[in-house]
């Protein structure tokens, strides 16, 4: 069975199997360990994060045990690559809960419901990018030159990100359809406006969650193509990557000073990839190569910085 899946084939009982893992995942985290609906802080959030990164070390053990070297370390490459490039997102994501005044310990359910609906949509995604890559060869250079322009953009991006809400599309959309309560109404999604059916913030907060995502799965989804073509490692990087968002959220949301020179160490990845699928039909880029240049990039961009936090901080005290 899994040796059809390691190729990119395999039965589709096999693949409902493994959707199967990461909803009862999904559900054991919602339905389980987080039932009780409260603030997560730091040392929970980091726990968590950790959980999941060892459940993906995990997974990449048996995908190397079972597929080989090459897979496993297309799959550890992957991951790597798309946990780098969620960062980014999970700003965004910081953003719009502060614009819209969204309790902290409100949050949580929010993030389930938009790694759930990011989950089913970088499926598509997948599906569709497969599909083009396998029958198109150009489509390589057009995701090439897509990422580079992309990494440009962000390394000349001044990083002064405001939200909004009259401007952004989703809000647009959700308001077009469906009338708006301006009060929360606790966990609630829906409420009642004078008798009539609405949306809560809640709602309206989920769906540019859920819109923000689909922005950045046109980085990340050609990115990981430049690491391997292969549907069951595409996927399952991309589903590992995801799963842990909603606890790394809560670690940048407490601790973004830390990583405030990241967003250009991503610029620089979506370069690097960019010109990897540039080059792939004249020259392949090692595997190793490419995970050696991803991780150095990222160890280099959060201790920078870290060391500028504590030379501030430094100066700071002797003032």
């Amino acid at each position: 069975m899994l040796e059809a899946m390691c190729s990119g084939g395999g039965a589709w009982w096999a693949w409902a199997g493994f959707f199967a893992l990461v909803l009862l995942l999904l559900l054991l985290d919602i339905k389980v360990f987080h039932k009780r609906t409260h603030a997560v802080g730091i040392r929970e959030a980091l726990l968590w994060t950790l959980f999941w990164v060892a459940l993906s070390l995990v997974f990449n053990a048996f995908v190397w045990y079972e597929c080989g070297a090459t897979r496993g370390l297309e799959f550890f490459t992957g991951y790597l690559l798309e946990k780098s490039l969620s960062f980014d997102n999970l700003f965004v994501i910081l953003l719009v809960f502060t614009a819209f005044s969204i309790p902290t310990r409100l949050q949580h359910r929010v993030l389930f419901w938009g790694i759930l609906g990011a989950l089913v949509l970088r499926g598509i995604f997948i599906v569709a990018g497969t599909a083009l890559v396998a029958r198109f060869v150009w489509v390589f250079y057009l995701f090439g030159a897509f990422l580079v322009w992309t990494g440009i953009r962000m390394f000349l991006d001044d990083g002064k990100e405001e939200f909004d809400h009259d401007r952004n599309i989703a809000v647009r959309i959700v308001r077009r359809f469906f009338p708006v309560s301006k009060k929360l109404d606790g966990e609630r999604l829906f409420t009642k406006v004078n008798g009539r059916r609405a949306v809560t913030v809640l709602f309206v907060a989920l769906c540019v969650v859920e819109f923000s995502d689909v922005i950045f799965a046109f980085d990340s989804i050609p990115a990981i193509f430049a690491i391997t073509t292969n549907p069951f490692i595409v996927f399952t990087s991309n589903v590992f990557a995801i799963l842990g968002l909603r606890s790394l959220y809560f670690v940048i949301a407490r601790a973004h000073d830390l990583f405030v020179h990241l967003k250009t160490g991503l610029a620089l990845i979506l370069v690097f990839i960019g010109v990897k699928l540039l080059f792939k039909h004249w020259y392949e880029i090692p595997i190793v190569l490419s995970l050696e240049v991803v991780a150095t990039i990222l160890a280099v961009s959060v201790l920078y910085s870290i060391v500028e936090r504590r030379r501030d901080a430094s100066k700071l005290r002797q003032r």
